[in-house]
């Protein structure tokens, strides 16, 4: 049974940066694609950005597009979320998630495993 912990959350003002970190134990990390979703107060679950397992292939949200980073070392099983420029639109809980596959999916039916979320506050 894989194990998703996020950690890296925070209160941030507008313009600044967070990163998060997702470590991953109880399988291998390498076979796994990596997700990050994220879920406003009364608002729908929703992608953010995903990679692929070897990290040659990424994906990302239009709406954090050029603003955030994800990477991955699977030497150290852990999967980043750099977020630089932040907005208040941001806040939200964030999400790990991780699927048993190659490939970046946008769609959250398509991961096997969560994590317990990350509160990203950004203050304005």
């Amino acid at each position: 049974q894989v194990q998703l912990v996020e950690s890296g959350g925070g209160l941030v003002q507008a313009g600044g940066s967070l990163r998060l970190s997702c470590a991953a134990s109880g399988g291998t990390f390498s076979r796994y694609a990596m997700g990050w979703f994220r879920q406003a107060p009364g608002k729908e679950r929703e992608f953010v950005s995903s990679i692929s397992w070897i990290g040659d292939s990424t994906s990302y949200a239009d709406s954090v597009k050029g603003r955030f980073t994800i990477s991955r070392d699977n030497a150290k099983n852990t999967v980043y979320l750099q977020m630089s420029n932040l907005k208040p639109g941001d806040t939200a809980v964030y999400y790990c998630a991780g699927r048993s596959g190659i490939g970046v999916r946008t769609v959250d039916r398509d991961y096997n495993y969560w994590g317990q979320g990350t509160q990203v506050t950004v203050s304005s």
